[in-house]
């Protein structure tokens, strides 16, 4: 069994080991778990490009040590000019994935930056933020080793992601893409991010950046304007909550699918089983995840547009009837409607105070819109492909409107005193793959390292796979595949024992007593955990 990496004070995780690194050198200097995830999420902005930016959203966790838990939504509105009208009088059907049409909402994350650190203040943080921007800036003014797992990846629609503006001077060598190992250098980005650092993160969207970026979005045909920008605050959040055997568990509210998350893992309390890895174990997961996927798309939708309480859906009574409807004999057949792919990081950080971060940072897709603005070096997402240019769908493109995100940072307090900060990058596999390891670990006493390592299935589609298959990696027990086959599930072998698609998962856990850390982020990543 894997050993499970243990911290005498304090943590960190992230999917690219520089950005562990950077959290790990905060917390050196003092900083508390807040101030470690801003230098982490500025860091993996440059490190891993091809999973998120400071062009994208952000959604944070934070549990303070008094046991208050607070949601920080950093996710941008679509722009002003983003209208129904504008994409039928381009002739599009749906939205486009890539370029400046796709780059039509708001980049939240750097906001979210902001409000985190006036909360890791209000909680005695006192380091700067050139202090906490000073590997991301390195690394982007002296280059980095571009991962294997960028290096690996195939995008979707890769000629017409090559194709967008300033993406090839940006993201390829000579035309093509950058070998794991090579050295890639993003200057004009390593200069905004030092912008920042000395102008402050609200002239991201207010300041001489914030012209910038508006100049090149305008000039480069996003429907993003400059008052959009100006008009931008994040909003903190009351996080769902799920009351769960000997915890409580905490995810974030829409119009993140975080619902999906809480729901599978109520739902497959209720089923009892008591034989991990078996068939029913996956068949109770699958089931769980058929019935929570129904729910999150008929109910997510923007915050401020919400027509039912999502918390209601997590009532005892509620979760008991539904759990009920489950047949464990045999697969039910649930269409997915909203299918939600896209590209992300998680990260988690507990400090020696016990201040503990949950923290997920996206562009949606691969590279996100593919844009990327000349001044500035950001790319631009494109999680506004997530609406829907039918009027009367459950998340329509109306400007000022926040899209459907995928993203859920997720938290757990233990009755014992264990707090845990987990996650997973994977689109539709985001709640699975929560599921799967926080059930592992609190169900079935496996290690940290254990619950992340195992193999893992995924029901539906991600990552541009268009099936509704129950795909699963190659460490499956042949018996275990053949049963679920006979239950009526349609099981995909991908081929591999660490499939990327089946999320990059992390788990940090904190003791009560001796405060002792155990930290783990995914083999399936570059990553690691570092710590004090």
């Amino acid at each position: 069994m894997l050993d499970t990496p243990v911290f005498a004070h304090a943590a960190v995780a992230a999917p690219h080991r520089l950005a562990a690194q950077a959290g790990q050198h905060v917390l050196a200097q003092g900083g508390n778990a807040i101030e470690a995830m801003a230098a982490m999420a500025a860091t993996i902005a440059v490190v891993y490009p091809h999973m998120n930016g400071i062009g994208g959203d952000g959604f944070w966790l934070v549990r303070e040590r008094s046991g208050r838990v607070r949601g920080i939504e950093a996710c941008g509105p679509a722009g002003a000019h983003a209208t129904i009208r504008r994409y039928r009088e381009k002739d599009y059907d749906v939205l486009p994935s890539r370029g400046p049409d796709a780059a039509l909402t708001v980049a939240g994350a750097i906001g979210g930056w902001r409000l985190a650190l006036d909360l890791a203040k209000a909680l005695g943080g006192r380091l700067p933020l050139d202090v906490l921007l000073a590997d991301a800036i390195r690394h982007a003014r002296d280059g980095v080793a571009v991962s294997p797992s960028e290096a690996r990846y195939v995008p979707k629609e890769i000629d017409t992601l090559h194709d967008q503006p300033n993406f090839a001077a940006t993201f390829l060598d000579n035309g093509k893409p950058y070998a794991a190992g090579a050295i890639r250098r993003l200057p004009t980005l390593a200069d905004t991010l030092a912008q920042l650092a000395h102008a402050g993160l609200d002239d991201f969207y207010r300041g001489d950046l914030g012209r910038e970026i508006a100049a090149d979005l305008d000039r480069l045909g996003s429907p993003v304007t400059r008052a959009d920008l100006e008009a931008y605050a994040p909003r903190e959040r009351k996080p769902l909550t799920l009351r769960r055997r000997d915890a409580t568990l905490y995810n974030f509210p829409p119009p993140t699918q975080g619902i999906a998350a809480l729901l599978i893992l109520g739902l497959f309390d209720r089923l009892k089983i008591d034989r991990p890895e078996s068939t029913a174990h996956y068949h109770g997961l699958i089931e769980a995840t058929k019935r929570a996927f129904a729910v999150r798309d008929r109910i997510v939708t923007d915050f401020d547009r919400l027509t039912v309480d999502p918390q209601a859906f997590l009532d005892a009574a509620r979760l008991d009837r539904e759990a009920a409807a489950i047949d464990m004999a045999r697969a039910a057949t649930v269409p997915l409607r909203n299918p939600g792919e896209g590209d992300t990081v998680w990260m988690g950080a507990i400090d020696g105070d016990g201040l503990a971060v949950s923290y997920i940072q996206s562009i949606y897709w691969e590279y996100g819109s593919g844009l990327v603005l000349p001044k500035t070096g950001i790319h631009w997402q494109n999680r506004g492909t997530s609406f829907s240019l039918d009027p009367n769908a459950v998340n329509p493109l109306e400007p000022g409107r926040r899209p459907f995100h995928t993203l859920i940072p997720a938290l757990a307090a233990f009755d014992d005193g264990r707090v845990m900060a987990y996650g997973s990058m994977g689109g539709d596999g985001q709640p699975q793959f929560q599921a799967q390891i926080f059930a592992r670990y609190a169900d079935y006493g496996m290690s940290p390292a254990a619950a992340v390592d195992a193999p893992r299935l995924l029901y539906g589609r991600t990552w541009g796979a268009e099936s509704l298959t129950v795909k699963v990696e190659d460490r499956f027990d042949p018996a275990c595949i053949a049963a679920l086959r006979s239950l009526g599930h349609e099981v995909e072998e991908l081929g591999g024992a660490y499939i990327d698609s089946l999320g990059h998962a992390g788990m940090l856990v904190r003791h009560p007593g001796n405060g002792r850390i155990e930290a783990v982020h995914d083999p399936r990543s570059d990553g690691g955990s570092e710590g004090l």
